[in-house]
């Protein structure tokens, strides 16, 4: 698929010296990835990452965190009063 945007000289002038194609996709993913729409998988597959170490640090450069919840918190803190008791 290919999609036309426009944008304002001052940011077209900035990105004639990159890729302005993959950087759109690789922003288009990590939003994707930040939602839990796709997984780091999907993000390694879609942008030809050569690893799942590189996709995480490309994860980390991009701030594209999965959301922790006051669910996944509560999850957490009895797992880890499990485990202190079985000791």
């Amino acid at each position: 698929m290919q999609v036309t945007i426009e944008l304002p000289n001052n940011i077209a002038l900035q990105l004639q010296s990159a890729n302005p194609s993959q950087r759109i996709l690789e922003l288009i993913v990590a939003d994707q990835y930040r939602q839990g729409l796709i997984g780091a998988a999907d993000v390694r597959q879609l942008l030809g990452i050569a690893s799942r170490w590189d996709t995480y640090e490309f994860l980390k450069r991009e701030k594209a965190y999965l959301p922790y919840t006051e669910d996944d918190l509560t999850q957490d803190s009895q797992a880890i009063r499990n485990a202190l008791a079985a000791e």
